[in-house]
């Protein structure tokens, strides 16, 4: 195997800290939440407590002023282990960041110290009932009222985080005749009038993820909540493109994790199981599978080691991202699906870790824009326009 060398000493020992967080507070619960469907709100609190949380935002604001190193070496080690309940990353590395990025500066000390302690939980409200990957195609609107606040109204749906949200990230139309050039990023608070949340959403995987509706009726949202304020009226989709080569690289990063973690069980399985008297790991088609799926998994982690990176330079852009999310996502399932051949009927069964993250595997490929839009959006980079 190919050694790694992005991470130092000190990310290591980060690594195995963290990993003993996990073997106390989340180990011992998550087949729980898998079946209530949530996790506890404690689990959030105590990684806050732990310094678990934000980790990348500057010390001013409650983070560690971190590399993004520490992030991945989380979102990793929750990949390897099948928590796929904990939305970490999405509130330390999406909502924190956008946050850090475009926020003014009231914006981002009322936000992100919370965020950093877990005393709130942060969430992105992109997709829409029909609106899921064209994000130039949401209808929630923000109108501006003669006081200055805005009206938001609309519906948000497949939100990560979204049953808990404390402060969610509202994408929306300040100006819909303007299409993307018309959108905005606003800050909406639990508690504000005619914000609610819906009924948690019974997905074929990540079970213990508390994924929701949001309801925005008549919600009035201080100008003071627009995210960036004035000067980022309606630059949101700018705002969003920014950000999502860091998103589709964190799914690809998950998905190699999770892909490796499914091989080193199936390695256990199948030198233990016994079939015509001897152990499935023997027989030629058991071997060549496995070692096809490492090569391409030891491929994929390559890239994605180099897309890191470029990330850590800035460099990252929105094609090789894209390739990144796409190539590891399809391969996360190709294994996944070959791993649980292999298990054979247990393969099928609920209580064993490879049937749930085949399961948990498949989303992957559509969330942070399906691997279609990735092709669109690669092919586009190499100079072939569509329609």
């Amino acid at each position: 195997m190919i050694e790694r060398i992005l991470f130092s000493a000190e990310h290591e020992a980060f690594r195995d800290s963290f990993r003993r967080f996990m073997d106390k507070e989340i180990a011992p619960f998550h087949a729980q939440w898998e079946e209530q469907g949530y996790v506890d709100r404690a689990v959030w609190n105590k990684a806050g407590e732990n310094g678990f949380l934000c980790m990348t935002m500057p010390e001013e604001f409650g983070g560690a002023g971190a590399d993004k190193l520490y992030s991945i070496v989380q979102m990793e080690e929750l990949g390897r282990a099948g928590f796929t309940g904990i939305g970490y990353s999405l509130h330390s590395e999406i909502v924190a960041p956008y946050l850090a990025h475009y926020g003014t500066p009231e914006q981002k000390a009322r936000y992100l110290p919370r965020l950093a302690r877990g005393e709130l939980i942060g969430a992105i409200a992109m997709s829409e009932p029909a609106a899921g990957s064209d994000l130039q195609g949401i209808k929630t609107t923000a109108t501006l009222q003669p006081d200055g606040s805005y009206m938001l109204k609309g519906s948000k749906t497949f939100i990560t985080n979204g049953w808990h949200a404390d402060l969610v990230i509202v994408v929306a139309k300040t100006n819909p005749a303007a299409g993307a050039k018309g959108t905005s990023l606003m800050l909406v608070e639990r508690g504000m009038p005619g914000f609610s949340v819906g009924k948690r959403l019974n997905k074929l995987g990540l079970k213990a993820q508390d994924t929701s509706e949001l309801f925005f009726d008549d919600v009035r949202v201080p100008a003071e909540n627009l995210l960036g304020g004035a000067a980022l009226e309606n630059r949101g989709f700018i705002c969003l493109m920014e950000q999502l080569p860091w998103e589709r690289l964190q799914i690809a990063i998950g998905a190699v994790a999770a892909a490796q973690a499914a091989i080193g069980w199936t390695l256990d399985y199948v030198k233990e199981r016994k079939v015509f008297g001897q152990a499935v790991a023997t027989f030629q088609n058991t071997r060549y599978t496995l070692a096809e799926l490492q090569t391409e998994v030891q491929v994929a982690r390559v890239f994605v080691d180099k897309c890191t990176e470029l990330l850590m330079h800035d460099q990252l852009d929105t094609a090789t991202a894209s390739m990144a999310k796409y190539w590891c996502s399809d391969l996360q399932c190709k294994v996944m699906d070959e791993c649980v051949q292999l298990f054979g009927g247990y393969g099928y069964m609920w209580e064993y870790p490879i049937t749930r993250a085949y399961a948990d595997a498949r989303v992957q490929r559509i969330y942070g824009g399906t691997n279609e839009i990735m092709k669109e959006v690669i092919s586009r980079s190499m100079g072939l326009g569509g329609k």
